[in-house]
């Protein structure tokens, strides 16, 4: 049985999930009102005349995007035509006229190239009298991996998908973040970058984005498929000196990325462009707004409200000492806040992968908080926290993330239990599972990075 904090700290969560629900964005602020397509987030609306066009199709990738392409379906009815989207395994829906490919995640497969491959032929059939919707969240760039292959008037370069799969395993092990990691995948594919708005032109296309990245620029969700893109050859280089694995890659990603630096191969599109002028970019969900409503739940539980932050990058173990950090010296001295508080944050934490074990970044900051409040127990009768995936994913496991309080820790020195040793290994699923501390929500279909929830009651509170 969960204690009154855990039961808080869990409808805390689903509250930020709540908000940013997909399917519910779109049909509380999409509308069809004959032929214009209306949309309205908070004072501003938008709208869009369809008359002009005599197909509509839908296209997209993401783990939020089967929900959303079910929501554009009902919006939109007998206007829409058809299309394709990709979404990690298991995260569907039924859908009356939008195929679905499953593919995998964080680490692309064939059937995610199959995926691409589907959308880009969509593409290269769109004319002016088509318009696309784009529907895009986190996740979208594994599942849209379409390698580069092409000449530079000397020889031909082909990246292959294993290639490419090592390439993106070699990024997700050394700590690189998202934004590094897709920098990377942009100068390797054939869609991303805005790759894909060269390919739609002329046709005009609407992009619904829901933001998986800290601070939310358009150009790194989902590898910025359609934004211009601000970074270079040279930075994607530059960042895998930075790591140390630029002699670990593949032959044929050195040569690729080695040509672009020459300028032998063409750059991704950059801000600007002409092909900007036929697209519409609308963010519809963002961690902030998670927070946010988070932060509502909380309220109404009780508790005082502190907001640190949407935009927590950086080493998970090291995240997690400074949010235990902040939350014994509330618990001591009401430094930010009296008890009864809920502190929030939320981001994208990384892991450096250094044993064999099995987790994720939200367990190994749940675990790392855990060996923080060891060491000062006597103060930290009062926390409990939380650090979870919004997909419901955390790593590669079934858990969204763990918990971490002295209840917790009791229980693994009742199974003799060493949490160093399970974090020296990267073990976090493990201990966490063995001590009742996963938090498994099931895939969510939606995706705005993480939420990170400390609670200080102004007293002990009994399981």
């Amino acid at each position: 049985m969960l204690s009154a904090r855990r039961e808080d700290l869990k409808a805390i969560f689903q509250a930020g999930l709540n908000r940013v629900d997909p399917y519910r964005m779109l049909v509380d602020h999409v509308r069809l009102d004959g032929d214009i397509l209306a949309v309205r987030l908070g004072d501003e609306e938008r709208m869009f005349d369809l008359a002009p066009y005599r197909t509509v199709l839908i296209i997209g990738a993401g783990k939020a995007t089967a929900p959303m392409a079910l929501a554009m379906e009902r919006i939109l009815g007998d206007r829409l035509d058809g299309g394709t989207i990709v979404v990690k395994y298991g995260h569907v829906e039924t859908l009356a006229k939008v195929d679905i490919v499953e593919a995998d995640h964080p680490v692309p497969d064939e059937n995610g190239r199959r995926g691409a491959e589907k959308i880009l032929a969509l593409a290269d059939r769109a004319d002016q009298s088509t318009l696309v919707i784009s529907l895009i969240s986190g996740g979208g760039s594994a599942l849209l991996p379409l390698p580069f292959n092409g000449r530079d008037g000397h020889r031909d370069y082909a990246v292959s998908l294993e290639d490419k799969q090592k390439t993106t395993g070699l990024l997700l092990s050394c700590g690189a973040d998202i934004e590094e990691i897709n920098c990377i995948r942009k100068h390797l594919s054939l869609i991303k970058g805005g790759r894909l708005l060269e390919r739609l032109a002329p046709a005009r296309s609407i992009n619904f984005i829901l933001s998986d990245v800290v601070g939310d620029a358009l150009s790194s969700i989902a590898s910025g498929i359609t934004c211009g893109d601000p970074t270079t050859y040279d930075d994607a280089w530059r960042i895998l000196e930075k790591y140390g694995i630029d002699r670990d890659i593949p032959e044929t990603v050195r040569d690729v990325l080695q040509a672009g630096l020459r300028g032998d191969l063409p750059e991704t599109l950059k801000p600007g462009s002409d092909h900007l002028l036929l697209t519409e970019n609308i963010l519809i969900g963002t961690n902030i707004e998670a927070l946010n409503s988070a932060a509502e739940e909380a309220r109404k539980r009780g508790y005082r409200v502190v907001r640190l932050t949407s935009r927590i990058t950086g080493e998970a173990r090291e995240i997690a000492k400074l949010l235990a950090g902040i939350a014994i010296d509330c618990a001591a001295q009401s430094t930010i806040a009296a008890p009864p508080v809920c502190i929030l944050s939320g981001g994208e934490p990384v892991v450096q992968i250094r044993g064999a074990g099995k987790g994720g970044r939200n367990q190994e900051m749940a675990l790392a908080y855990l060996l923080e409040i060891a060491r000062h127990k006597a103060l930290c009768t009062s926390i409990c926290f939380l650090a979870a995936s919004t997909d419901g994913n955390d790593g590669p496991t079934d858990a969204a993330g763990g918990f971490a309080d002295l209840d917790l820790l009791a229980k693994a020195q009742r199974l003799g239990l060493d949490p160093l040793k399970f974090l020296g290994d990267n073990d976090s699923y493990h201990f966490l599972e063995q001590c009742e501390g996963l938090l498994k929500t099931g895939p969510t279909n939606t995706n705005v990075c993480d939420l990170h929830l400390s609670l200080i009651t102004a007293e002990s509170q009994g399981n």
